[in-house]
């Protein structure tokens, strides 16, 4: 069976849920061999040799973590030329879709960003996403080369599938442009110690209908209950009430979660183009008429300033 490469994204070692995703996605289609660059990234072995990963190639060089992405296009790169694989996986990020596009015009190969499903097929790898706002879905394979595919968190399941894991040290040769921006300084985020927003299984969000910075407390309650990632509709972003990091939409991030809850958000074509292909969602707007309803699973028309703390206060009594 062809090999599969699959790029890892983990931090110091601990390997990030998309990529394990990208495993089960992999297997589907060849033996993945995954490629862990960076500080820790032999620690990540384990890990990966039990969801599917037949191989795993390491490389700890500082360039990784002293300068931006092009070092890792090249050790991709490297790790491509070493392996001909019949396809590269990647889980969907901002460094992965460049990463992933550098990587495609080097080779001369097509690339599908945002796959939320990769199946094998006569022509190779067939990938399905969810386009124009998430209106219509579509197949597509790559007709050129190597196919290059980043793939949407919570697409695929996290399956446990042992194999060899056998580590090797990849070399690579960095190139001039590889050192062409350095990273001078880091400032930490600080922790909420709730689940990223794109790999969330559940996200309840806030819209217009929250009305006010102090008001969405309400929202972070309940997904706090709930151990959710929180959202936030452009109309609150663009108010000042919650960052720009929490946004979802067109022009903020794109989540598909299991659950996802929007409350006071009208479901303007912006915000759904990032929350359509949530697996089920529930809605709470006072505005019988409004758009979100047209999409939800379970919609509750009433005020979400009572709605909402009954349905906090409800999920802490049963879980007791």
């Amino acid at each position: 069976m062809a090999e599969v490469l699959v790029y890892v994204d983990h931090v110091d070692g601990a390997v990030r849920k998309p990529t394990l995703e990208v495993l089960t996605l992999a297997r589907r289609i060849g033996e993945p061999v995954a490629v862990a660059l960076g500080a820790g990234a032999a620690a990540t072995a384990a890990t990966l040799a039990e969801h599917g990963a037949v191989k795993v190639l390491t490389s700890e060089a500082a360039e990784f973590a002293d300068y931006l992405v092009v070092p890792k296009v090249d050790a991709l790169q490297a790790a491509y030329e070493a392996v001909s694989p019949a396809a590269v996986l990647l889980p969907t990020s901002a460094d992965a879709k460049e990463i992933a596009a550098r990587l495609a015009l080097r080779i001369g190969s097509g690339i599908i960003t945002d796959a939320i499903d990769v199946e094998a097929g006569s022509d190779g790898p067939v990938a399905t996403q969810s386009v124009f706002a998430a209106s219509f879905t579509t197949k597509s394979v790559v007709s050129k080369g190597t196919p290059v595919i980043t793939v949407k968190p919570n697409s695929a399941p996290v399956e446990a599938a042992p194999a060899a894991g056998a580590v090797e040290e990849l070399s690579v040769s960095f190139s001039a442009l590889a050192t062409g921006t350095k990273v001078v300084s880091r400032t930490p985020r600080e922790s909420t110690g709730r689940p990223e927003l794109t790999e969330a299984a559940i996200v309840v969000s806030g819209g217009r209908g929250v009305n006010g910075a102090e008001n969405f407390a309400i929202i972070e309650a309940l997904a706090d209950e709930l151990g959710a990632a929180v959202g936030a509709s452009r109309a609150a972003v663009d108010a000042g009430w919650y960052p720009h990091t929490n946004q979802v939409g067109q022009t903020g991030k794109s989540v598909s979660p299991q659950l996802y809850i929007a409350n006071g958000i009208s479901g303007a074509i912006q915000h759904r183009a990032g929350m359509q292909t949530s697996k089920t969602i529930v809605a709470v707007n006072k505005d019988a008429e409004a758009p979100i309803f047209e999409l939800a699973d379970y919609g509750v028309v009433g005020d979400l300033f009572q709605v909402v703390p009954q349905l906090t206060e409800e999920i802490k009594a049963r879980k007791g």
